[in-house]
C-alpha cells in the first residue's frame, strides 16, 4: 500500500508524472488468441474482463482502432436506468444497473456512480396514464419505480417549468430513484486496467481491414500489424457495426446515425438527478463538474458523422429552454454525437451469428453506456459457453427471421 500512499502520490505529481506506471501493458501483438474482440469500448473491454474473471479466459485480445473509449463509451449522456417496459428488457437492465452499483469495488476504480434518480415525464393525461402502466410493469417485476404528481415533480426540479400555461405543461411523472450516471471514461479506464491486470492483451491503434472466415467458420482477424489467428471472434463497434459484420459476410438489419448531446458552461449545482421528456425528444442532467449535459433525438437520416447536423441541433435545445427557460442564459460550451446502430425494435442485437465462433454486440441504440456491465457479463458467458445467456437470449440475430421482436422504442427516452 505504500506505492499508493498519498506522500507517494504527491511526490509523482511534482515530479510531472515522469516515473508513473501505466495502468495497463502496451503488449505486442501475438499471432494467436483463444478470443479476439474487435472494439476497445465499454462493451468490449468489458467482456474481455469477464471472459477472464469468472471463465478462466485469458489469451484474449482486445483491438482498437484508435484509443480505449474513444468511440460511443466517450461520446454519451451516462445516463444508468433499468426502468423499461417488457420483462426482457428490464430484467437484462436490471442485472446492469446491480453490476454497476457493485461497480467500483469489483474493479477496485471509482467509476463515480451517482444515483440520484431517473425522472420521466408526462405533458397531458394520456401520458399519465401510459407511465402508470409503465411504472406497474417495472413494479411488478420487482423493480423500484413511483409515480410523482405534478407537486412532487416541482420539489424534485424546482427550475422545471411546470406552469399549466408552459407550452408543454407537465402533469407529473415516474422515478426510478436508483437510476443515476456514472463517469464514461472511468468505466473504460476501470474495466481496462482490472481486464489488463488478468492478463488480457489491450491492443491500441490496431484496426481490423478484415474477418478470415472459412466454411461459415471463423478463423481470425486481419490488421493493419497482419494476421491474428483467434477459434472465436466478438464484434462491439457500437456505429461500425455494419460495416465490421460485412467483413464475415453478414448484413444486419441496423441503421446507424448520430445521436447528438451538448454541454453548457458550468455552474453552481442546479439539478438532482435525470429528467427525460419523451414528448420533446430531451434528456438534462448535471455533471460532477457542474455542466448541464443536454442530450436529445438522433439525426433524421443515416450519418457517420460525429459532429451532427444542425436541425437535432436546435430541436434539442428548443425541447431544453420549453422545459427550463431560465437555461437560456447559459452559454453552449461543446457539442458532439456519438454513432449509435438502431435495430428494427429498438433493442440490442447480442449473441452468436450464423457464422461459427462470431459474435456479435450491437444495436444498443441510446442504452448501450447503461448495458457495460450485463453487456459484458452476458456476451462473455455466451463466447465461453458457446450458447446464449438466458438474458440475452431474446435479443439473439435470429428473432427478425423469427418475429419474436422486442419493442422498446418507446422507453427508449428519446426519439429514434
Amino acid at each position: 500500500m505504500e506505492k499508493y500512499s498519498f506522500l507517494n502520490i504527491v511526490r509523482h505529481g511534482l515530479r510531472g508524472h515522469r516515473h508513473w506506471q501505466p495502468v495497463w501493458r502496451n503488449p505486442r501483438l501475438k499471432t494467436r488468441y483463444d478470443v479476439v474482440i474487435i472494439g476497445g469500448g465499454g462493451q468490449g473491454l468489458a467482456t474481455a474482463y469477464y471472459l477472464a474473471k469468472r471463465h478462466g479466459i485469458t489469451n484474449v485480445a482486445v483491438l482498437e482502432k484508435g484509443w480505449l473509449g474513444g468511440g460511443n463509451t466517450g461520446r454519451n449522456t451516462t445516463a444508468i436506468r433499468s426502468n423499461y417496459f417488457y420483462p426482457e428488457s428490464t430484467n437484462f437492465f436490471e442485472h446492469s444497473l446491480k453490476l454497476y452499483e457493485g461497480l467500483s469495488h469489483e474493479l477496485n476504480y471509482n467509476v463515480m456512480l451517482s444515483q440520484r434518480g431517473v425522472l420521466t415525464l408526462a405533458h397531458n393525461p394520456h401520458q399519465m396514464d401510459m407511465l402508470e402502466r409503465w411504472s406497474n410493469s417495472i413494479l411488478l417485476q420487482g423493480i423500484d419505480a413511483e409515480m410523482l404528481d405534478v407537486g412532487q415533480v416541482r420539489s424534485f426540479l424546482p427550475l422545471l417549468d411546470t406552469r399549466r400555461s408552459a407550452r408543454f405543461p407537465i402533469y407529473g411523472g415516474f422515478i426510478q430513484r436508483r437510476g443515476g450516471v456514472a463517469r464514461h471514461d472511468a468505466v473504460a479506464w476501470g474495466y481496462a486496467r482490472a481486464a489488463d491486470a488478468l492478463g488480457v492483451d489491450i491492443v491500441q491503434n490496431c484496426e481490423v481491414t478484415d474477418i478470415e472466415v472459412s466454411g461459415r467458420r471463423v478463423l481470425g482477424v486481419r490488421t493493419r500489424d497482419g494476421l491474428v489467428r483467434a477459434d472465436k471472434v466478438a464484434i462491439a463497434v457500437a456505429g461500425n457495426s455494419s460495416v465490421v459484420a460485412q467483413m464475415a459476410g453478414l448484413s444486419l438489419p441496423i441503421v446507424s446515425g448520430a445521436l447528438q448531446a451538448m454541454v453548457s458552461e458550468p455552474v453552481k449545482p442546479a439539478l438532482d438527478g435525470l429528467v427525460v421528456s419523451p414528448t420533446v425528444h430531451a434528456y438534462i442532467s448535471q455533471s460532477d463538474r457542474g455542466e448541464i449535459l443536454i442530450g436529445g433525438r438522433a439525426d433524421g437520416y443515416p450519418s457517420y458523422g460525429q459532429r451532427g447536423a444542425l436541425p437535432a441541433l436546435e430541436d434539442t435545445l428548443s425541447a431544453a429552454l420549453n422545459l427550463f427557460p431560465s437555461f437560456s442564459r447559459l452559454k453552449l460550451m461543446r457539442q458532439w454525437a456519438g454513432i449509435v446502430d438502431i435495430s428494427p425494435d429498438s433493442s440490442p442485437i447480442v449473441g452468436r451469428t450464423p457464422v461459427t465462433g462470431l459474435y456479435l454486440s450491437t444495436g444498443w441504440g441510446t442504452g448501450g453506456f447503461k448495458a457495460i456491465p450485463a453487456g459484458g457479463d452476458t456476451l462473455a458467458h455466451t463466447i465461453a459457453h458457446d450458447r446464449p445467456h438466458p438474458l440475452i437470449e431474446p435479443f439473439g440475430l435470429d428473432r427478425f427471421t423469427t418475429g419474436r421482436f422486442v419493442n422498446e422504442a418507446a422507453a427508449a427516452g428519446v426519439d429514434h
